[in-house]
């Protein structure tokens, strides 16, 4: 069987995205709620507000679940709901939702998978700097403590970031998602390097809470390198690219910025010469606390680029043919991308790999039969399950895939018009209303992907 007996299928999704109740039982202000709140910053004027309203509704949403016959549930924690100045009091009213509802998976079979940080900083302290202020990677330390200390006796698979590079990047960088900043290099190099010292500190209040029993892992992004041919040229050609220093990207969105420190305990020597003048005082201290270790190296992946290699070895990356095809956010469809990402991966960390997030958002809408028929997301995700099938097959060690998402969401800064889900949800009644891909995706769990070798379409 190329699936391990082991492997955990699953869905995902985050807390800004579906739960809604944005100022109720003691929740203060995230970046996100100030913002979206912002004229121009989010598509249609979109919030989070009431979102999926998830906060109300978790056990029709784990009823669904169950329904789907969803083995495990990776879902994030909002820190303004827990402590809602950042750091100091803390909410029970916020550790209580949280509670509820990691009794009500486990009612249901459903392992919880908890992420501690999907972006919804409090916005107390971006007040005070955010990722920039060093003094963050204490409040991190404290919040995750506090959650551990509550969910750890039920919750036992953590996971310290999700997307870095979209933190730094898009919040920081970019300026297209919260808190909406274009900062310089040297403050994107000093906030980068406070996440991952926060993220060393996070490690070790888990480890102080749960030992060994906790299964810890970090979630960076990026897209795939595949290469062009099976040819060893074009293979080295696709790894050098997935890692290496690329002068023509923005500095955060090369990868091993944020995950050779992680798992290496270093700064990569072509990296580094980018980034020293701007690293903090003393930044060599932090490399031990940084690369505390995990268990698994999570990664989320959407799409992958091409890459040949020229004359001299050095990796090209080839445009794509006329009528490539693309999902509804415009991103390329490339049926490879867990296939060599996790290979890629695990070669260089020799950590089990985990596929985090991927899915595609889709043109749903309910039919006249009351249902949502979409096709795309079961090709899709056929296409990419196989892919991740042939890295197994190729000797990467992959434990896990989560689909992304559960059901459709509040998307960032494209707000309510694009469809990510399993689950169909009509945003102004809340129905929910399971997709096809949802049927699909509850065979490919129970048959743990045997049934991918079946024509989905046959009648």
């Amino acid at each position: 069987m190329a699936f391990p007996s082991n492997f955990v299928w699953g869905a995902a999704t985050a807390s800004y995205q579906i739960e809604g109740a944005w100022d109720e039982d003691g929740r203060s202000p995230s970046i996100w709620d100030v913002f979206s709140a912002t004229p121009g910053n989010v598509a249609n004027g979109d919030t989070g507000k009431i979102a999926c309203d998830h906060y109300h509704r978790y056990k029709e949403d784990v009823a669904l679940m169950k329904e789907l016959g969803l083995p495990a549930y990776r879902f994030s924690i909002a820190w303004p709901r827990i402590i809602p100045g950042g750091r100091g009091e803390v909410n029970r009213k916020g550790l209580d939702f949280y509670s509820r509802l990691v009794d009500e998976l486990l009612a249901a079979d459903i392992e919880p998978w908890v992420t501690l940080y999907h972006w919804d900083l409090p916005q107390s302290l971006q007040n005070e700097g955010g990722w920039t202020n060093p003094a963050i990677t204490d409040a991190f330390a404290g919040y995750t403590s506090v959650v551990a200390k509550t969910l750890g006796d039920r919750v036992k698979n953590w996971m310290t970031f999700n997307e870095p590079q979209c933190v730094i990047g898009l919040g920081l960088d970019a300026g297209r998602h919260a808190p909406g900043y274009k900062l310089p290099q040297c403050d994107i190099v000093k906030a980068t390097h406070n996440l991952l010292v926060a993220h060393g500190k996070s490690v070790d209040a888990l480890r102080a809470i749960g030992g060994s029993t906790f299964n810890i892992g970090y979630v960076p992004t990026t897209q795939t390198a595949v290469p062009a041919t099976e040819s060893a040229a074009d293979i080295e050609a696709a790894r050098r690219s997935f890692f290496n220093y690329k002068p023509q990207r923005p500095l955060i969105w090369n990868l091993a910025l944020l995950t050779d420190p992680v798992f290496l305990g270093e700064y990569s020597a072509d990296i580094l010469a980018v980034i020293e003048k701007d690293l903090p005082s003393g930044w060599q201290r932090d490399l031990p606390l940084i690369s505390r270790p995990i268990d698994f190296c999570g990664i989320n992946l959407y799409w992958g680029n091409r890459i040949r290699a020229d004359d001299a070895g050095n990796p090209v990356m080839l445009a794509n043919p006329v009528g490539h095809p693309q999902t509804a956010l415009k991103w390329t469809v490339e049926e490879e991308t867990l296939r060599w990402a996790s290979v890629f991966l695990h070669k260089r960390y020799g950590k089990p790999v985990i596929i985090t997030e991927n899915g595609l958002s889709s043109s749903d809408w309910v039919f006249r039969d009351g249902k949502v028929h979409d096709t795309a997301r079961i090709d899709f995700t056929q296409r990419y399950l196989l892919g991740l099938e042939r890295a197994i097959a190729d000797g990467a060690n992959v434990t896990g895939y989560f689909h992304w998402s559960l059901m459709d969401n509040f998307e960032w800064s494209e707000g309510y018009k694009e469809r990510f889900g399993l689950i169909h949800v009509d945003f102004a009644t809340q129905k929910r209303t399971i997709k096809d891909s949802g049927y699909w995706y509850r065979d490919v769990m129970k048959t743990n992907g045997e049934s991918l070798h079946q024509d989905p379409f046959s009648s």
